[in-house]
């Protein structure tokens, strides 16, 4: 970074030298879900939303089920997760996570059928067990289903 001559010398200003990406790797058990350079990305920890750029402190967070967002040249990229863990170092961005999907991999209907049959189970079972494990399909459906969503807005 160079500073502004001009002035008081403390404006930045800024060259594409300068300019710093992030390396973001998104992966599950079964694939490398998303691996490449970003700008930018929006993780769904589970206090809340924890936007990383460049320069980022270190940070190990755990990661919920939600969708997860990168832009990279200018455009935004979904990825639909399902609980993990990510670490930030050295504007290096890894996640691990249970099952990831890219927005444009979603199956759309079958997402759909997913959802559906969760929120039959939901208002119709009284079983605990039963319950949680339609809660939880309901919430990786509708992530998988925004994270589609998205990609089609974007």
């Amino acid at each position: 970074m160079a500073y502004n001559p001009e002035g008081s010398g403390l404006l930045p200003t800024f060259s594409e030298d300068d300019i710093v990406t992030l390396t973001v790797r998104v992966l599950a058990p079964d694939s490398t879900v998303w691996d490449a350079e970003a700008d930018e990305a929006i993780l769904p920890a589970t206090s809340g939303q924890l936007g990383i750029l460049s320069g980022h402190a270190p940070l190990l967070t755990a990661i919920g089920t939600g969708v997860l967002r990168v832009r990279a040249a200018g455009q935004w990229s979904a990825i639909a997760v399902m609980g993990g863990f990510a670490e930030v170092e050295n504007n290096d961005v890894t996640v691990l996570v249970k099952r990831g999907v890219l927005g444009t991999n979603v199956d759309r209907a079958e997402a759909e059928r997913t959802q559906q049959s969760a929120e039959s189970t939901l208002a119709s079972s009284t079983d605990k067990e039963e319950r949680l494990q339609a809660q939880q399909s309901l919430q990786e459906a509708t992530s998988l289903l925004q994270a589609a969503s998205m990609e089609v807005a974007a």
